[in-house]
């Protein structure tokens, strides 16, 4: 498939582009995201993606970039000059080539259901981290209440490496609702509570709540949970962010299911 050169900002496509760079509605709406760099490309399409526009910087090796189209029959291929390429570019650090395509919706995982279930987190890079950490650790969905972070969003997709493209989540939820229709046990993580992570069963179904970066989680959905649990902190410190806490949490319900 033959090159399109765009050289003007005025551009239908470079306007659609940049709309699915900044704003989560229209991303939302057209159910598209730009992915950034190769990498994001490759874990796509290993998920079964077909991207719908490949656009690389005028700099960017055009070989290499042949080498990955040719795995994407169907993509338009468009090149920009530099400039106008870290104009549309979503990230500080542009590697080059974004990739415009659909949302994945993966498959249900059809196993004992491990839940991550995320309260009104801000950051895209923690939002990307934490369904990174879900999908590592064998989680079979991820919930977002409605005040989180876009989770399509590009730098929340570099900060997932692929995540989203294997882990079914549900955004925009409301949590306490949501937690009342749950049949499972539902453990929120906190500080003040003396109920040890590391004394609960963790085998059954199960949803591990986590809260804003923060305010941490709100009063209604700490009382809508089953229970609210700590991870015990022997240091000096007293609290770990919320991706840490959510990964330890994670992993220990991934270590007593594997027994």
């Amino acid at each position: 498939m033959t090159e399109t050169a765009i050289s003007s900002h005025d551009n239908p496509i470079f306007k659609r582009l940049k709309k699915l760079a900044e704003s989560a509605r229209a991303r939302r709406e057209a159910r598209m995201t730009l992915l950034d760099g190769e990498h994001l490309l490759a874990a796509y399409l290993d998920a079964g993606g077909q991207p719908h526009t490949l656009v690389r910087a005028a700099s960017f090796d055009a070989v290499s970039f042949e080498a990955l189209a040719a795995r994407c029959l169907q993509a338009k291929r468009i090149v920009l000059p530099d400039a106008l390429f870290a104009a549309l570019s979503p990230v500080a650090t542009p590697t080059g080539m974004l990739v415009e395509a659909a949302w994945l919706a993966p498959p249900a995982i059809d196993v004992t259901p491990l839940v991550i279930v995320l309260e009104d987190i801000q950051d895209p890079g923690n939002i990307g981290s934490m369904l990174r950490t879900g999908a590592a650790a064998g989680v079979t969905l991820a919930v977002l209440s409605k005040g989180c972070h876009d989770p399509w969003s590009p730098k929340a997709l570099r900060g997932g490496q692929g995540a989203q493209f294997v882990l079914p989540l549900i955004s925009g939820v409301d949590i306490v609702e949501w937690l009342a229709g749950f049949e499972g046990e539902s453990l929120a993580l906190a500080l003040a509570e003396d109920n040890s992570l590391y004394a609960r069963k963790l085998a059954g179904s199960l949803a591990l709540i986590v809260g804003n970066e923060g305010a941490g989680l709100s009063q209604a959905v700490c009382e809508a949970a089953s229970a609210t649990i700590r991870i015990p902190m022997p240091g000096r410190i007293e609290s770990l962010n919320a991706a840490a806490a959510l990964a330890v949490a994670v992993f220990e319900a991934a270590r007593q299911r594997a027994v």
